[in-house]
Formats: structure tokens, C-alpha cells, sequence
């Protein structure tokens, strides 16, 4: 299994591919250019996002399934919230854009009270922006870090919370992550700084997001794929296999 979680990943896909930008980066930074072709989906996040070019798994894992492509656009910034999204603003500019299927948005775990109800408020907020241009807003439920397993729980009931609020989709990672386990506790899921994903983490979060865009079973995909930024995420068959029934656990496919 092959990590691509580096700071160096990030860096190309910054310059070569997504446009990622720092979040010291001046005002008013250029919309990043779509990768690929098919139904298209903009990624509104933070390093959970773009860790191990999840966009862009997700975006071949429907190519391989065939008649079921994406373009992706991503913008994603480190550490960043919701709020923080829409006060820097390229985000907003991307929404405006138009053009979009879905408009996927994540930030941290949002377990604790205060910061599900900012996580609920910045998603309604945007929620009007993504409506007006003819878009689905789309939650990405996250997990809390591996010290604080506790907050699995609370995390799920956020996001979902946050989804029902807008009548949007929900693609529950999460939850997913919990259902590896209980197949097979021993599934390393986490990278190791604890809380990004390790390659099966975000090949689990995009069996997920595949189930969900496409209303199909995930099951059958396969254990490696090529992305657009030259990258490989290979999973063994038999990890492969545990992970794409956990996905359609939750997704009841």
C-alpha cells in the first residue's frame, strides 16, 4: 500500500494539476481549473480533502466503473473551516461559477457543540450560494483524530445534521471508517501523524463518494487506481474488498 499523504503530493497538485493555494496566499487567488471530464463536482474543504488526492480517486474510481465520469475541481486550503472559506473567498467565486452537479463541503470533525452549530450555519449560508447556480450541496463527514476515537459519535451526528438542514446529499465517511473496523479492527485507516488518512482511508472515503454520486454499490471497484496527477493509490484485494463492503454497508447498497 502505497501513502500519498506528502506535503510534496500536495505541492504538485498545487502547481500542476488543482491550483491548491497556501492559505498565506494574497487576496483573491485564480479559480483552479477543472481536471477531467463528466458530471462536475467542486471540493470545498481542507486537508482531509485534498490528503492522498481524494478528489481525484474518487474521479477514477468512476472512470473505472465506466459511463460514470467526474471532473473535479478542488479548493482546499490547510486547517481551514467553513467560515474561513467564505471570508477568503475563493470558494465563493468557484460557487458562482456555476456549472456544478454537487458542491462537496468538509471541515474539521465539528463534535464539539459549538463548532456543530458553526459548521450548520456556514453550510446554510452556502447553501443559497450552490442553490442559486443549480447545484446539490454535498457533506463530507469526517472523522475525529485517532486520540480522540470518542468523538466518532458526535462527528457522524454533525455532519448529518448539517446535510438534513439543506436537504442535501451526505456522503458518511465516517461511519464507514467505523464499519472497516468492526470488520477488521486491525485496518490502519489513519496515516501516522493520527489524523489524515492513510491510502485506505481516503480509497474508503471515495468508494463512498462514488456510492452516493452514482447510487451504485462500490463493490467490485478496483484495489488500484492511476489518478490524473500521475499518482497511484493500490490497495491489497483482500483490504480492497473489506473496504468496499463497509462502504456499502453504510450506503445500504
Amino acid at each position: 500500500m502505497r501513502l500519498r499523504g506528502s506535503i510534496r503530493v500536495v505541492a504538485a497538485l498545487a502547481g500542476a494539476l488543482i491550483g491548491l493555494t497556501c492559505s498565506s496566499a494574497p487576496a483573491g487567488p485564480t479559480v483552479p481549473p477543472f481536471i477531467g471530464d463528466g458530471r462536475r463536482v467542486l471540493f470545498i474543504g481542507n486537508s482531509l480533502t485534498y490528503w492522498n488526492d481524494l478528489p481525484l480517486i474518487a474521479q477514477s474510481l468512476a472512470d473505472s466503473a465506466g459511463g460514470a465520469s467526474l471532473a473535479v475541481m478542488v479548493v482546499a486550503f490547510p486547517d481551514f473551516s467553513l467560515d474561513d472559506h467564505r471570508a477568503e473567498g475563493t470558494a465563493q467565486r468557484a460557487i458562482a461559477r456555476g456549472e456544478w452537479e454537487v458542491v462537496v463541503l468538509q471541515q474539521g470533525p465539528s463534535s464539539l457543540p459549538e463548532n456543530r452549530a458553526q459548521l450548520r450555519a456556514a453550510v446554510g449560508a452556502l447553501n443559497d450560494e450552490i442553490r442559486a447556480v443549480g447545484a446539490i450541496p454535498a457533506l463530507y463527514s469526517v472523522w475525529p483524530s485517532d486520540a480522540r476515537r470518542a468523538d466518532f459519535d458526535r462527528a457522524i451526528e454533525s455532519y448529518t445534521l448539517a446535510a438534513q438542514d439543506v436537504n442535501g446529499m451526505l456522503f458518511p465517511v465516517a461511519a464507514a471508517w467505523l464499519a472497516a473496523w468492526r470488520r477488521d479492527p486491525t485496518l490502519a485507516l489513519y496515516s501516522p501523524d493520527g489524523l489524515h488518512p492513510s491510502a485506505a482511508g481516503s480509497y474508503l472515503a471515495a468508494l463512498v463518494m462514488y456510492g452516493v454520486l452514482y447510487e451504485r454499490s462500490p463493490v467490485g471497484l478496483p484495489a488500484r487506481v492511476r489518478l490524473a496527477s500521475g499518482a497511484q493509490i493500490d490497495v491489497t484485494p483482500e483490504v480492497a474488498a473489506v473496504l468496499q463492503a463497509a462502504a456499502a454497508e453504510v450506503l445500504d447498497r
